[in-house]
């Protein structure tokens, strides 16, 4: 993606942890390792509805193709692209005869553009509002990784953040934590067990946690 100054590191280190960029594929990588084990029959499973976009008794297939749209935006984001420019995937069969196929494929083109590098002083043009890139890794970084963690314990899949993972989610996102859950992207905080491990005091950080 060609870019005044050049192309630069990826994200921003803020401490001694991953960058933001790594935090993103990190966790769009976790959210891969669940959804590559979804069945015909799990893509068929009831999901909550303030999961979805789709108002009648969505589906786990609604929340891989709403994955997979997110995955087909990750270049055009980088590279400055907005959907009040237009939306060129909304309106795509994202999914095809082979659904997990599909967005792997989407996923590949996705890690291989933002490996490829991003300016410095790119902008990620958000519905909600325009952020650094560094800043806006984190935000991408969020939902994949919470979603990877919610979609295993919906199924019942075996699954556990990374303690890399942990950490650059401890980083990047609890601190904001309470700005965000202003905003309804997080439920209110919860208070960890005694003898709890890292990923569940994350997951009550943000309010995910469920025994």
């Amino acid at each position: 993606m060609p870019a005044a100054g050049g192309r630069g590191v990826v994200g921003t280190r803020y401490g001694p942890g991953m960058d933001t960029a790594e935090l993103f594929l990190a966790s769009d990588a976790a959210l891969r390792s669940v959804l590559d084990r979804l069945t015909p029959e799990l893509l068929a499973t009831p999901v909550p509805p303030e999961w979805s976009r789709v108002s009648d008794h969505p589906t786990m297939r609604d929340i891989l193709w709403a994955h997979a749209y997110d995955e087909a935006w990750i270049p055009d984001v980088l590279a400055g692209k907005a959907i009040a420019d237009g939306d060129p995937w909304l309106e795509r069969d994202l999914l095809g005869a082979d659904p997990i196929a599909s967005y792997d494929a989407l996923h590949d083109t996705a890690t291989a553009a933002v490996r490829a590098g991003v300016a410095p002083a790119a902008m990620f043009r958000f519905q909600y509002g325009d952020y650094p890139a560094a800043e806006g890794f984190a935000h991408l970084a969020t939902y994949r990784g919470f979603q990877a963690w919610s979609i295993a314990h919906l199924l019942s899949l075996p699954f556990h953040l990374t303690p890399e993972l942990i950490d650059g989610l401890n980083e990047h996102v609890v601190p904001e934590a309470d700005t965000w859950r202003q905003w309804g992207v997080f439920p209110p905080a919860i208070e960890s067990p005694a003898d709890a491990d890292p990923e569940t005091r994350l997951l009550c950080a943000v309010g995910y946690w469920k025994p």
